[in-house]
């Protein structure tokens, strides 16, 4: 489930990887990045829907980030398999930085409109789906296979903040003013471009380039068909958020049902972060160790059970604290996910495999949004948030019954 997509292992941090200059310089792109895109996200959210008011444009938002990563996710996989990581990186932080630029001149001469912050939004998603996976890819260079759990266990507290920090940054930036947001992030996403530059690694693109063909560039999807309890994680977490993700509606709950105004919309957007983050850190104290897919079928079926409370709540406080049970909930099956992905998947191939995950990801995220939208311009925001959480309980009764084998995993390396 998308957000907390960076959760790895709950290995005990070391403080020895952040002596890693190079590691150090990692983290600050990715947290650079993210903490522009989340603090973008709710301004472009707040905009678009003061301009429209809308439910209907909130759903556009959300697909308009995902098309990009449908089109680009195999061109993505075998770039960044074969190409340097740290140029693309690179690369997709100055598009990012250029793009925000070009909002702020159409905000300055006060030439802003809906379907050019959907371009925007668009542009942006094209160059995340990109950087993604390839940072992702990225990192095992850095640090070596030794280091690699710690590092993402530690990476994952960094990005976590952010998406903490990000969402509630956006909306105290906006409320200062409408341009205020949109500065903060072109100077984020040039510091992250300046990161990821200075990055020294030995192979930051494979050695050896194989030919281009359909079997290559399709072998991420191979991979993840022939490996039955991969296949039905990620598509578990695919239609649990893409039915009971409620983030494209935040706009309309913060604004019309809980008043909340902008800094309460970056509040509710920073709710399931804190909720990850915090389950982040019990499970470095106490990782799983056993009956790891049963906790992640019960941790997709508390995320369910606590969209629907959020749906049908009417107090601030309440809806935070629902979302933080989502946030922590999710992190869980993230945990079992990406363990095993990151375990089972060959470092050549690393690339190609990220680039589907970071679909399902982006399906169940941005897709989620398009749909969350359509439902509450159907049948308004809580009967959307509920049909959305009751769909998720659904989808765990119906994969415990198809994918029995997630039910036998015991431990993250898969035995």
């Amino acid at each position: 489930m998308s957000s907390q997509d960076y959760t790895e292992t709950g290995q005990d941090h070391a403080p020895s990887v952040l002596q890693n200059r190079n590691y150090r310089h990692f983290l600050v792109s990715r947290t650079c990045s993210s903490l522009a895109f989340q603090s973008l996200t709710v301004a472009m959210g707040w905009m678009i829907y003061e301009l429209t008011g809308s439910a209907w444009m909130l759903g556009w938002v959300g697909l308009c980030q995902f098309l990009p990563m449908l089109v680009l996710t195999f061109v993505v996989g075998t770039v960044a398999d074969r190409y340097d990581r740290r140029r693309i990186g690179l690369i997709c932080q100055w598009v990012e930085a250029a793009t925000v630029l070009a909002l702020i001149l159409l905000l300055w001469h006060g030439q802003m409109t809906p379907a050019r912050i959907l371009m925007a939004v668009a542009v942006l998603g094209a160059a995340q789906a990109f950087e993604r996976p390839t940072m992702a890819s990225l990192l095992p260079g850095i640090v070596g296979p030794a280091m690699l759990q710690r590092a993402i266990a530690t990476s994952t507290s960094f990005m976590q903040t952010a998406l903490i920090v990000g969402p509630a940054m956006g909306g105290l930036l906006y409320g200062l003013g409408h341009l205020v947001p949109f500065i903060v992030s072109v100077v984020l996403f040039l510091v992250a471009g300046y990161s990821v530059a200075t990055i020294r690694v030995l192979n930051a693109a494979p050695a050896a380039r194989m030919p281009v063909t359909l079997q290559t560039v399709f072998a991420g999807v191979a991979f993840i068909r022939r490996t039955p309890a991969v296949l039905g994680m990620i598509s578990l977490d695919l239609f649990a958020v893409l039915l009971g993700g409620a983030t494209a509606l935040l706009p309309i709950f913060a604004s019309d049902i809980l008043s909340a105004g902008p800094f309460g919309l970056g509040m509710l957007r920073a709710a399931p972060a804190i909720g990850a983050l915090g389950m982040s850190i019990v499970l470095g104290r106490v990782p799983i160790t056993a009956g790891a897919g049963r906790k992640m079928f019960a941790a997709v079926a508390v995320f369910g059970m606590a969209t629907i409370v959020f749906a049908l709540s009417t107090h601030v406080w309440l809806s935070i604290l629902a979302l933080g049970v989502v946030g922590a909930a999710d992190n869980i099956s993230v945990v079992v996910r990406s363990s095993l992905v990151q375990l089972m998947t060959p470092d050549e191939m690393r690339g190609r495999v990220n680039a589907v995950n970071s679909l399902f990801i982006g399906t169940s995220n941005q897709l989620g949004e398009f749909e969350s939208g359509m439902m509450a311009g159907a049948f308004g925001p809580v009967a959307a948030g509920v049909i959305g959480g009751v769909g998720t309980l659904a989808v765990v009764a119906i994969w415990l019954w198809a994918f029995p084998v997630l039910r036998r995993i015991e431990r993250l390396d898969g035995r």
